[in-house]
């Protein structure tokens, strides 16, 4: 061997035992969640996965057995050229990948139904029901050109770029779109729900441990769009209590006119505390008139259902975001 090989064949060792090194830096939030909501999610990629490795695993494995137990002069008393069909054989080849199928689809129908996430929780984590009279925290989210605001409703406070959550309370998320269709995607705290302009998505989830982590838009949307991220603070009920009343100090109101001039496409753009904020700013951004003089796109339905003779039902974007608001049932 010379010196050149042994050198070669050291470095290429070296290299995949580093490949471990370098992948232990990874923060895997997907797999390593704080929610229940993305828990749940967790394990479902897991059973999943684990159900079609069922099948996966085995076929691989006897790739290399005939392939090795077969080969040309290995075993010619094997060979039998008249062989056309197997019962045993065919019911393991249909059965086993039908009970998987069958498996995976009772799973994904309980599942896609039970995380909805317009289905208020019934749960803080496993095991921890909701106390009863517990009141979920609202926050409304825009998605606009390149940032994230967030609405504090009942505390009347906003925040660009910047998301706070009490840890083990419920969370009801109502989330739109200022220009462009966004997904609005916190992966420790639940999966990724569309953000639509003039359309209002919603979200119902809960943090179980604190700590910091971050937000993204799961939809590429331009220039901006790589720093189009929030920070994400899980805190306990006093930390989120301080937070709200550092929040309230701003001297920042978003006013119209503050709202306006946000709105406008930027990149980059730092963390904002409003201490002030009116309280129907985001049904505006919703029907998209905050602007002075634009039309409200509910009122718009509104007259065109008048002209129309429509009679039944409120079909107005306000009657949708109330359906929404008051879903029908729990399995909604």
């Amino acid at each position: 061997m010379t010196a050149q090989t042994f050198t070669t064949k050291w470095a290429k060792r070296l290299a995949a035992a580093a490949v471990p090194l370098f992948l232990s830096g990874c923060d895997m939030v997907v797999m390593n969640p704080t929610g229940d909501i993305a828990r749940q999610q967790r394990d479902l990629i897991l059973v999943a996965t684990g159900l079609m490795l069922l099948v996966i695993v085995p076929v691989l494995t006897l790739i290399v057995v005939f392939a090795l137990r077969y080969r040309k002069g290995k075993n010619p008393q094997a060979y039998d050229p008249g062989f056309t069909h197997s019962t045993r054989i065919e019911l393991v080849v249909w059965s086993i990948p039908l009970i998987i199928i069958g498996i995976l689809g009772a799973i994904t129908w309980v599942t896609t139904h039970k995380l909805d996430p317009f289905r208020p929780l019934d749960r803080i984590s496993y095991g921890r029901p909701i106390p009863a009279g517990t009141k979920p925290l609202e926050i409304d989210v825009v998605a606009m050109d390149w940032k994230w605001l967030f609405i504090y409703p009942e505390q009347g406070i906003a925040s660009v770029n910047e998301l706070a959550l009490p840890i083990d309370v419920p969370v009801t998320f109502k989330i739109t779109s200022t220009s462009q269709m966004n997904t609005f995607y916190a992966p420790t705290l639940a999966g990724m729900v569309y953000a639509m302009p003039g359309m209002q998505s919603m979200l119902h989830a809960v943090l179980n441990e604190p700590g910091d982590t971050w937000g993204y838009s799961g939809n590429y949307t331009g220039a901006g769009y790589t720093d189009m991220r929030f920070q994400l603070h899980g805190v306990d009920q006093a930390g989120f209590d301080s937070w709200v009343a550092k929040v309230k100090s701003s001297p920042d109101t978003l006013n119209t006119e503050r709202y306006v001039a946000l709105d406008v496409p930027s990149e980059k753009v730092p963390v904002m505390h409003f201490g002030n904020v009116p309280p129907d700013i985001f049904l505006r951004a919703v029907n998209q008139c905050v602007a002075p003089g634009a039309p409200c796109k509910n009122d718009v339905m509104r007259i065109d259902a008048t002209k129309d003779g429509a009679t039944h039902g409120d079909m107005t974007m306000a009657g949708d975001m109330a359906n929404d608001a008051h879903p029908m049932d729990a399995g909604h």
